[in-house]
């Protein structure tokens, strides 16, 4: 059976804490391997994990247009506060293993560096969210098929607990983790985002309607397997009006395959959920058929954050700028409030829109303040101009709030270092924002670089206490049907 397959029915124990399990091998392969992994050890690169782990309802008919609720926000009137879990940053190199002669996976130095962020599901802040969005499933070009991009992370790797002599096609990896937070929570929903921008491309047939099927089927086909409550479609970006109305069918030919899950589970049709993630830059956004998408969709997550497919500001740009501003002094430039008026006057009720915030921050290098010219973009946490909330601002450099443009940065002169980032304050006034607004809730990129809620600095929860009530409809549990 393939890895994508693993069933979610029979995830029944509790587990609180965790952390890697090897594999026991045979006493020959044991002693070579093991050998192997003492001179990773001895050579310094050791001690990569912390120790830090510790529905009801009526059925509607078919007219049903989702997403609506009490009126003010979202189902029941509470808001949405929507995290992205990316698979990549649970990732990491066991050498414990090391130190009883057991290697199980090796990576190179340059590989760490990627899966060096060591995030794990139980550090999910699951009281601060409504829903988890796991990043990222693939899409085969050719034929439409949904399949986990990373399988090992996903629904293979062992945590305490997890016994290795368990009876049937048992699910595992981050996707258990995460099964046994909504325990937790009973109010967190868990989508599988598809796509992304580097699977993107592998949308390109979206046009071909057996390509759309086998997509409809293989993805509803994941929501039972892997127990979760949904899928986020993250398509960037339709560039035509043909692959523009394929988006709408594929929308509605996804809901159509949800609906027929939800009612082999008796359940009612509404039970599992379909967002997108959506273009905020107006030469994409005008292509999209927004408003005949929206009757498919519990609610839309606009990418209003820095980015080379939908640029507020970034090293494409020839001055340093807002990354994510609430506000534009120049009337062509992208900013929250413009996307949202955009696509409210697309038809889609406020109520339905929820606003990216970025948990990084954007750096200009050589540059002597915002508005100005820089070059290059210096280093990063993980990436070249890209840096962690968590690491802001840096030591000596100076935070810089613009209510006026609901925007902020750090600024170092000495180093004349400019990194666009949201501070706690300008977090707080998005999300007086979104109440003001009517809007949906807040959606984040991503969790991992958030600073811990002991800090008082955390934009997740600040953001979420701001917001007030957030919505309540409860997780799905139980997969009857799961791995059939």
């Amino acid at each position: 059976m393939s890895s994508t397959s693993k069933s979610s029915k029979v995830i029944e124990q509790e587990h609180q804490r965790y952390k890697y399990k090897s594999i026991p091998k045979p006493l020959l392969l044991s002693v070579v391997l093991g050998c192997i992994a003492f001179g990773f050890y001895v050579m310094g690169l050791g001690n990569f994990i912390d120790k830090h782990f510790g529905g009801g309802g009526s059925k509607s008919g078919p007219s049903e247009h989702f997403g609506h609720g009490g009126g003010h926000g979202s189902v029941g009137g509470g808001k949405r506060v929507v995290g992205y879990f990316v698979n990549w940053s649970a990732i990491f190199l066991n050498l414990h293993a090391a130190k009883d002669f057991r290697l199980n996976f090796v990576l190179s130095p340059l590989d760490r560096g990627i899966y060096g962020r060591k995030y794990f599901p139980q550090q999910i802040p699951v009281q601060d969210l409504t829903h988890i969005n796991y990043a990222f499933a693939n899409v085969n070009k050719e034929t439409g098929e949904v399949y986990l991009s990373d399988s090992w992370a996903d629904v293979e790797i062992h945590f305490d607990g997890d016994g290795w002599d368990e009876p049937g096609t048992n699910l595992y990896g981050c996707f258990k983790a995460i099964y046994l937070l909504k325990k937790q929570n009973r109010n967190l929903k868990v989508l599988l985002s598809i796509g992304g921008w580097t699977y993107s491309p592998n949308f390109a047939n979206i046009v071909s309607h057996s390509w759309r099927r086998k997509f409809v089927e293989t993805a509803v086909k994941l929501v039972e397997d892997l127990g979760i409550d949904g899928l986020d479609i993250d398509y960037e970006f339709p560039t035509t009006s043909e692959q523009a109305e394929a988006y709408v069918s594929l929308v509605a030919e996804v809901r159509k395959g949800l609906i027929k899950l939800a009612q082999d589970n008796h359940q009612p049709i509404t039970q599992y959920e379909l967002t997108v993630a959506a273009a905020c830059g107006m030469q994409n956004m005008k292509i999209l058929r927004a408003k005949d998408m929206d009757a498919s969709l519990d609610f839309w997550n606009l990418m209003v954050t820095d980015n080379v497919r939908f640029q507020f500001a970034g090293s494409w740009d020839q001055v340093a700028g807002h990354q994510a501003g609430l506000y534009a002094d120049d009337p062509e430039a992208n900013s929250v409030d413009k996307a949202v008026r955009f696509y409210n006057l697309q038809g889609i009720d406020k109520s339905k829109l929820v606003i990216g915030m970025p948990l990084y921050g954007r750096a200009f290098a050589n540059t002597d303040g915002i508005g100005l010219p820089f070059h290059g973009v210096g280093e990063g946490s993980w990436e070249a101009g890209m840096w962690d909330y968590k690491d802001l601002p840096q030591l000596d450099a100076q935070e810089i709030n613009e209510p006026r443009l609901g925007a902020s940065y750090s600024y170092d002169a000495q180093k004349r270092l400019l990194i666009s980032y949201d501070t706690p304050a300008i977090a707080q006034q998005k999300a007086r924002y979104i109440n003001s607004e009517g809007l949906g809730g807040a959606m984040w990129w991503e969790l991992d670089a958030d600073k811990d809620a002991s800090t008082g600095k955390s934009l997740v929860r600040i953001v979420k206490d701001e917001l007030g009530q957030l919505e309540q409809k409860k997780n799905e549990l139980d997969y009857p049907k799961s791995s059939e």
